[in-house]
């Protein structure tokens, strides 16, 4: 049965509860060997479609352009960030990449500079307080296991005005993907990350859009999309 509510309709209204509704079980994981091992060798492939990617950066370009020269942190990166490329319209203050393999973000060009670090095994961010206008994470954040330490830290490093941008697709290593990633669909995914911002505090209410490319004629079972370059951003 097709679904007849859609991504941006998932963060309209929500009820959230009214504490943390999750548990130390929903974030557990097939493989609990250490990330390090899982990231020791370097992966230089798109983890979504091409034409998703495309997508994302088309959005990116737009969301980007709302400041002048904005300071970008993109968190679980790899050899590429899918940012635009800079034009006369479109200038880049402070860029970094935060990651887990260090020969994958000296490749990856769309950044000035590169972290490595496990967020899994330490969620502090090493910035100082308002540091970036906007932090992004790409299809990543199903493989962090202290979701509401990490996005606490992302609203601490944020600016004023700032904004977070989490990019949501249908693909993932389902032995590093949290239980509950594992255990829901596409739209409920989008409730889930959402929630992560509402339980962080400092944010404005969560909203979500679909951006996937043909997304107005691919349908949806339930709440799972069938479109294999499927791609959703909470904010």
């Amino acid at each position: 049965m097709a679904s007849t509510v859609g991504v941006a309709d998932v963060l309209a209204a929500p009820r959230w509860p009214a504490t943390w509704p999750y548990s130390a079980a929903d974030f557990a994981r097939q493989d609990e060997t250490p990330d390090r091992n899982f990231y020791a060798f370097e992966r230089f492939v798109y983890h979504v479609d091409e034409a998703a990617v495309a997508a994302l950066t088309a959005h990116y370009d737009e969301v980007f352009r709302q400041w002048d020269r904005p300071a970008i942190l993109d968190l679980c990166a790899s050899h590429v960030s899918h940012f635009p490329a800079a034009t006369d319209s479109l200038r880049y203050g402070r860029r970094v990449a935060l990651g887990m393999n260090a020969v994958e973000l000296d490749a990856n060009t769309d950044v000035d500079e590169r972290v490595v670090q496990d967020l899994n095994a330490d969620p502090t961010l090493p910035f100082e307080d308002a540091s970036f206008d906007i932090v992004t994470n790409c299809v990543s954040i199903d493989y962090l296991t202290k979701p509401l330490e990490i996005t606490r830290e992302v609203a601490r490093v944020l600016k004023p005005g700032g904004a977070a941008l989490f990019a949501l697709s249908n693909r993932c290593f389902p032995s590093k993907a949290v239980n509950i990633w594992l255990r829901t669909n596409d739209l409920e995914h989008v409730f889930i990350v959402g929630s992560y911002f509402h339980y962080a505090g400092g944010f404005d209410p969560p909203s979500a859009v679909e951006v996937s490319p043909n997304r107005d004629s691919t349908p949806w079972m339930g709440g799972t999309s069938q479109n294999i370059a499927y791609l959703a951003v909470v904010r």
